[in-house]
């Protein structure tokens, strides 16, 4: 289906566009979990192939932020390019659990700061980042894993900020993740608390949606998990 730029009704739009293919996604045994993973060359490659069509089809970004999380850093960077934007991190939009690994044996969690903010810095120096990504991180290592209960109050959170947001005309473009991108999707559709585990709003590798916010507090849902950017051999979970 072609790419329609729709903008007679929408006073603003929202794209969720999922992380490459990364280290966790391509593990076969669960065990072996890297607890902050970088893309796989697959995931680096998904990455370029959408930076190179979201900078063709122009979908008139304005604002591009993304999850804190290693592989979608990486993400944003092709995106960031292609479209000559400054990137933005915005902590609240990373994946449900928060920066952690699990003893499968003993069920024992442990927790983890996540990148700092000198490593984020180092690695990509372009992105601006908001002061709660500190010199120890920006996961609370005290939580360990994040609840599902927390998960959805901060989906709600973010649905809510972007909601008074509708009014901006902006073309918003958040890099994030799969789990974050269902939680999201139900916080604005008004489908929460509905557990990922009862019915989940799957997204492919670098999928992309579209949600166009309108007067009276209308949303559309304009596609969902668009992949046309990706030969099918490319195309992952």
């Amino acid at each position: 289906m072609p790419f329609v730029k729709h903008r007679k009704y929408s006073i603003m739009q929202l794209y969720l566009i999922r992380h490459g293919q990364s280290y966790n996604n391509a593990l076969k045994d669960e065990t072996k979990r890297h607890k902050d993973p970088a893309l796989t060359q697959i995931g680096e490659e998904q990455a370029q192939r959408l930076g190179e069509y979201v900078g063709k089809m122009d979908f008139g970004i304005t604002h591009l932020y993304c999850s804190p999380m290693y592989r979608a850093l990486q993400t944003c960077q092709p995106i960031a390019q292609a479209l000559n934007l400054q990137p933005q991190v915005w902590v609240d939009i990373h994946e449900g659990g928060g920066i952690f690994l699990k003893d499968y044996e003993s069920g024992e969690v442990t927790g983890y700061g996540g990148m700092t903010r000198d490593e984020i810095t180092d690695c990509f120096p372009d992105y601006l980042l908001p002061d709660n990504v500190t010199d120890q991180g920006w996961w609370d290592v005290a939580k360990g894993e994040e609840t599902l209960a927390d998960f959805i109050s901060r989906g709600i959170k973010v649905g809510l900020e972007l909601r008074e947001r509708r009014t901006s005309d902006a073309v918003i473009a958040l890099v994030v993740h799969a789990g974050f991108m269902d939680v999201l999707l139900k916080a604005l559709l008004n489908q929460l608390p509905l557990s990922p585990r009862h019915m989940f709003y799957r997204h492919n590798n670098t999928g992309i949606t579209r949600i166009d916010f309108e007067l009276k507090d209308r949303i559309i849902i304009d596609f969902l998990n668009r992949t046309e950017h990706l030969p099918p051999d490319m195309i992952t979970m």
